[in-house]
């Protein structure tokens, strides 16, 4: 089993839940976060005057799944989450010891 963590822009959450879900992946967890990266945040004008915004909005997306669904997936969140601009986001990838199903108390793949 694998936990599959994706940081993206916001406005592409939706294309990012529809790949997913083409694909057959049961349930996702979103997170608003903020951070920066290489871009290292921007400067805004508000009423006449300029400051730094060194955080950008961002969502985190956390999938569990079947080691099996590992490549489709990646592939999927790359292909709806590229605009192909800087701050389009990272995907990471930790393996899963244990799942368990609070409500019914099933552990490993069936509780994904």
């Amino acid at each position: 089993m694998k936990l599959v963590t994706a940081i993206l822009k916001p406005f592409k959450l939706d294309d990012v839940r529809e790949a997913l879900a083409e694909l057959g992946v049961q349930g996702i967890t979103v997170t608003e976060v903020k951070g920066f990266g290489r871009q290292k945040g921007h400067t805004e004008l508000y009423r006449g005057a300029e400051y730094v915004v060194d955080f950008l909005p961002k969502v985190k997306v956390e999938i569990a799944i079947q080691a099996e669904l590992l490549d489709e997936v990646i592939e999927a969140v790359i292909n709806a989450a590229n605009t192909g601009k800087i701050g389009d986001g990272k995907i990471f990838v930790t393996s899963l010891e244990q799942v368990i199903r609070i409500r019914t108390g099933e552990i490993g793949s069936e509780a994904i």
